[in-house]
């Protein structure tokens, strides 16, 4: 399946990395809007094609991206339009509508390392464009419903990952560690918990358990996280998104 994606920025860019570490680079052509940035873009994936012209671009692609900010997406529809025909659509640009797109997919960031969690919105092609996404991670089909809910946990929720490591670091640095240590000390054991929780199947409390002696220190610390409304503020954090 031959793949072309249109904006090569943070998104976009990430995507077309991922897919290159997956190994489908001759497959694969991107377009922006400076020669710099695809310039980068090919030097970090080897046998890609680029081009400054979004109409080229999609010559010959069985399916097209849309990377693009979202007040850009019905500018580039309408310049590629003559060329679409029927060719598979899909959109990545949060919260816009518009009647060619076949397929919403909402993939985060870390789709450059083969780890996104991405969620597609349920369409005709949601499947194929599933088998696309699941090479850049996890891939989740739900009901247009649950497509900004899932926005906010994955496509915005890499960022309050990142802010929690931070608020860890600090921590660390408090308590006397260096920052780069503090960073890696806060992203293994984030990583330790995630691989626990998959090898395992356990829930969460279930996990919190096994290390939550009575009268121990791992319970004053978790409840001095209740004590600062933790869980409330989490849940918050991602609800604020859907008002």
């Amino acid at each position: 399946m031959k793949i072309t994606v249109i904006g090569a920025g943070n998104m976009g860019g990430a995507l077309v990395k991922g897919w290159t570490k997956a190994g489908i680079a001759a497959d694969l052509t991107a377009s922006a809007h400076t020669q710099k940035t695809l310039d980068r873009l090919a030097e970090a994936c080897p046998g890609i094609t680029v081009t400054l012209d979004n109409k080229k671009a999609i010559e010959g692609a069985d399916g097209v991206v849309l990377a693009v900010k979202p007040w850009l997406v019905e500018q580039v529809i309408a310049e590629i339009m003559p060329e679409l025909k029927d060719k598979l659509l899909v959109s990545v640009a949060a919260g816009i509508r518009h009647d060619r797109i076949d397929v919403y997919a909402m993939p985060n960031i870390a789709a450059e390392f083969g780890e996104s969690m991405t969620f597609i919105e349920e369409a005709k092609h949601a499947e194929k464009a599933a088998m696309l996404f699941e090479r850049v991670g996890q891939c989740k089909v739900v009901p247009q419903r649950l497509m900004d809910a899932g926005m906010m946990m994955a496509g915005c929720g890499i960022a309050y990952v990142m802010r929690f490591i931070r608020a860890m670091m600090e921590g660390g640095v408090e308590m006397g560690f260096y920052p780069d240590e503090a960073k890696q000390i806060a992203m293994q054991t984030i990583q330790g918990a995630v691989t626990l929780l998959r090898q395992t199947g356990l829930h969460p409390e279930a996990a919190i358990d096994k290390v939550t002696t009575p009268g121990g220190i791992t319970i004053k610390g978790l409840n001095e996280l209740e004590h600062a409304a933790f869980n409330s503020a989490v849940i918050r954090c991602l609800k604020a998104g859907l008002k």
